[in-house]
């Protein structure tokens, strides 16, 4: 366990104001041709700047700091994700403080500070692991939890070349240069950091389909695990488009004009590192281990499926509006499909319930969701949002394009009337039907919702490498063996002349 000492709380944690000035520091953002000043203001990214910092503000608002926040063992007030759970009470308030923030996105930002303090908490107590560089994790964990930092995370190679080793690749995959005396200087690019433009610092290492291909002797130049600024010299982000950009409105596009978490791809050229960010150099059997023996994969889990189960509450209520606007919602396939999404939801709470109240131990006296469990919870998310969409498209047909252009079609006095008379719905005007309908498509059918199903998809690494996760820690821990056991008694029962010792 760390060493408390004698320690003072302190409340150093970000303000929404603190945020937003910390983004304008001349890190190399580019989007659409053009080098962006300060990202905080730049349309592209504006709106979920803003989200972000009302997250931030929520930490010190007295309505809900209570259940965001506690003081950690060292003595800082931090968000409760942001430190380690000692037990199944310590990670309860955790998933609930989770919640709270999920709750201000409706679940539609995955990727909100919280989401990389399922890594960073664990180094409290498990910066050991890390060796010589245990120190460098311990300071890491004081420096996110007491500030709430934001960092985000890149580990997917991209996809070039793949079919090769990686040493063959490293004029593209991230891979040490030099070191010397001050730190280590590395050169590549990764994808895709969720977010990266907004946060404070990436961390970066390799997933675990990767690490596990990874040799001693082969691959040590790029088996690194560090920490790195936005705003160093040599870090690159270059952005997909931004849908928050493209929207004309918050009525046009109420969810993609405040949540779009811009992707990017990061690139390092010749990038310094000091040694102080370095959590693992040249250790291929580290960089191989991290990944689950820091916790970080039973955390992550929880953070992504109560944002699930948040998203697929808000998607229930659209759905519930939906019909009830178009007078199906009695029909009783209508009710059949809206009883899926709710039992969905109910399947994706009580996953995190199962996460929660069953944990297992981990390093340093500390709990972490069960590591099976969060296997089984990874892949049923993965692939529950498929068939949410699959709901809309069957259950609400073509209402969601029984729609108007923009709002000026709405505030035109020579058009309103035929508006509202020809686009009511059951029970609610023009209007408010047309809004919600609006709502519906940027949730299920517009570019921000083709992102969102891909990322709810892909997010979690490939569908192969979850899969052979789940089979992987299920071998490693002997539940294989014992469900093969049950198969030999069951064998043993009976012989070729009947049921043997009955």
């Amino acid at each position: 366990m760390a060493d408390e000492g004698d320690n003072i709380e302190t409340d150093e944690m970000l303000t929404g104001d603190e945020y937003l000035a910390g983004l304008d520091d001349g890190r190399e953002v580019w989007y659409d041709g053009e080098r962006v000043g300060n990202v905080a203001t730049h349309p592209a990214f504006a709106g979920a700047a803003r989200t972000l910092a009302g997250l931030y503000d929520a930490l010190h608002d007295p309505a809900t700091s209570d259940a965001l926040t506690f003081v950690d063992r060292f003595g800082h007030r931090t968000h409760r994700f942001f430190a380690p759970s000692y037990s199944a009470a310590d990670l309860a308030a955790s998933r609930d403080a989770i919640e709270v923030w999920q709750r201000m996105t409706y679940g539609w930002m995955g990727r909100t500070p919280d989401y990389k303090a399922a890594f960073m908490a664990q180094l409290a107590e498990g910066h050991d692991f890390y060796g010589d560089y245990g120190d460098n994790a311990l300071a890491w964990y004081h420096k996110s939890a007491s500030r709430v930092l934001f960092l985000n995370h890149v580990l997917i190679d991209p996809p070039v070349d793949r079919s090769a080793h990686r040493v063959d690749v490293r004029d593209v995959f991230v891979s040490l240069d030099n070191s010397d005396d001050n730190g280590i200087y590395v050169s590549g690019a990764k994808m895709v950091a969720t977010g990266s433009a907004l946060t404070h610092a990436t961390f970066v290492a390799m997933n675990s389909g990767v690490a596990a291909r990874m040799e001693p002797g082969r691959d040590d130049d790029m088996a690194l695990v560090f920490i790195v600024d936005m705003d160093a010299p040599g870090v690159k982000l270059i952005c997909r488009p931004s849908y928050e950009a493209r929207a004309e409105s918050p009525f046009e596009a109420p969810l993609a004009s405040r949540f779009d978490e811009n992707d990017a791809v990061l690139v390092f050229e010749n990038t310094f590192v000091p040694w102080e960010n370095v959590l693992v150099y040249r250790d291929v059997e580290t960089a191989k281990g991290f990944y689950a023996n820091s916790g970080f994969y039973n955390r992550y889990n929880l953070h992504s499926l109560t944002r699930l189960a948040v998203k697929l509450q808000f998607v229930a209520g659209l759905m519930i509006e939906g019909t009830r606007a178009s007078g199906t919602d009695s029909f009783r396939g209508v009710q059949v499909a809206t009883g899926e999404i709710v039992a969905m939801m109910e399947t994706v709470w009580s996953l995190t319930t199962a996460m929660i109240s069953d944990p297992e131990p981990s390093i340093g006296g500390t709990v972490v969701p069960r590591l099976q469990t969060a296997a089984a919870a990874r892949l049923y998310s993965t692939n529950a949002w498929d068939r949410v969409r699959a709901i809309f498209e069957s259950y609400l047909a073509g209402a969601p394009i029984y729609t108007v252009s923009s709002p000026k079609d709405l505030l035109n006095p020579e058009l309103r009337p035929t508006i509202d008379r020809y686009y009511r719905g059951t029970g609610v005007d023009a209007e408010q039907r047309i809004k919600l309908f609006k709502l519906i498509w940027d949730a299920l059918y517009s570019e921000f919702a083709g992102r969102s199903a891909l990322y709810e998809r892909n997010f979690a690494g490939n569908q192969e490498q979850q899969r052979l996760d789940a089979l992987r820690w299920a071998t490693q821990r002997g539940d294989v063996d014992r469900w093969c056991a049950m198969v030999a008694d069951c064998m043993a029962d009976y012989d070729l002349e009947g049921w043997v010792n009955r």
